[in-house]
């Protein structure tokens, strides 16, 4: 993400023109955009003709200037784009006031946000304009008989291909091998800067072997690391072990998977934990909340009034804040969130256990 422009507006409103680089960036600002924000940009816009001269052809796309007052966002990435739609406030045209519009947001599209911005939303602008300095990652799991590959993505891990062949080796050999070509075609295709080659027994080895044989540019991205499974319990593995940190200064899902290791385990222990919106509001209110963990659905639920919470989300995430607590939103598109979600989508690691 890269930050074109900053201002301050009206009240506690604040103007920042964003220019998001990557399918990341579009989905953070799926969790940083909410009803009632101002979105302004060029655009084009369908305008209808039906006069004497022109015969009405459903309309034609002119180029314009407009704001909105959001009303919903939806992050559409297998079209790779951010639909944001609410009604035009203000317009280069002023005969389009009043109507709906939809701004289809995609890479390098500069936008302006301007709202009332939470701490957790600056945090992650901030995130997305890190990690446009970190490299992309694949993981590629493999043992006899099968392979799978794996994305890194901020917004979770995607599978991108599943590759099965004969196992064993001797007079099975020339069946490995076509697993093992079928692999280094796909490593070859991918547009990444790092590679992690995982999986149980000598299986990886001889995969990597043969990818540099055939593929020396691929097999110089390639690291290699043991893990006891492939597919995606291979990947969480990966991550676990901080195999991704190491290529990568800090990634969000190998943290989410840390975190949420350490949750399970303080609950299965009954040591310093809270879940639900209950427990965790009691304990943000007494300073007691180390590490707040937080779904992003469910973050955007509230603050949209469409959540069932009692409690006000941001007197929560304030209230940690304010007393040196740390904020981890989480990916609903990855394991950790899943598992989060599993707890009511909130929960804390405690500096204490309350009684």
């Amino acid at each position: 993400m890269r930050i074109a422009d900053r201002e301050e507006g009206e009240g506690r409103r604040e103007r920042i023109s964003v220019v998001p680089e990557s399918l990341d960036d579009l989905w953070h600002l799926t969790y940083i955009l909410e009803p009632g924000d101002s979105v302004s940009g060029d655009t084009t816009r369908r305008i209808q003709r039906d006069d004497d001269k022109m015969r009405d052809t459903g309309g034609q796309r002119e180029p314009m200037w407009i704001e909105i007052e959001v009303a919903d966002v939806e992050f559409a990435k297998f079209s790779n784009r951010l639909r944001v739609g609410g009604e035009i406030v203000d317009c280069s045209r002023e005969d389009q006031l009043g109507f709906h519009h939809t701004f289809n947001i995609e890479e390098h599209d500069e936008v302006t946000i301007e709202k009332v911005w939470q701490i957790d939303q600056l945090e992650r602008l901030e995130e997305a304009v890190e990690a446009a300095e970190q490299p992309d990652v694949a993981i590629v799991t493999v043992e006899e008989g099968q392979a799978h590959v794996h994305t890194v993505a901020q917004y979770g891990v995607e599978e991108r291909a599943t590759i099965t062949g004969t196992t064993g080796k001797g007079e099975y050999a020339r069946g490995r091998d076509e697993l093992f070509a079928e692999i280094t075609a796909v490593v070859k295709r991918l547009d990444v800067e790092a590679i992690i080659l995982a999986g149980p027994g000598f299986t990886k080895q001889d995969a990597l072997d043969y990818i540099e044989d055939n593929a020396a540019d691929a097999a110089e991205k390639i690291q290699v690391v043991d893990t006891a499974s492939v597919g995606d319990r291979g990947v969480h593995e990966v991550l676990k072990r901080g195999a991704v940190d190491r290529i990568q200064t800090e990634t969000r899902i190998s943290n989410e998977a840390e975190l949420i290791d350490e949750l399970m385990e303080r609950i299965a222990e009954g040591a310093e934990v809270a879940y639900g919106i209950e427990e965790v509001a009691e304990a943000a209110e007494y300073g007691a909340v180390d590490r707040l963990l937080i779904l992003d659905e469910r973050l955007r639920a509230e603050r949209a009034g469409e959540g069932g919470w009692d409690l006000d989300i941001n007197d929560v995430v304030e209230d940690v804040e304010r007393q040196g607590g740390e904020v981890t939103v989480f990916s609903h598109e990855f394991d950790p969130g899943q598992q989060l979600s599993n707890l009511g989508g909130i929960a804390a690691l405690l500096r204490y256990r309350l009684n």
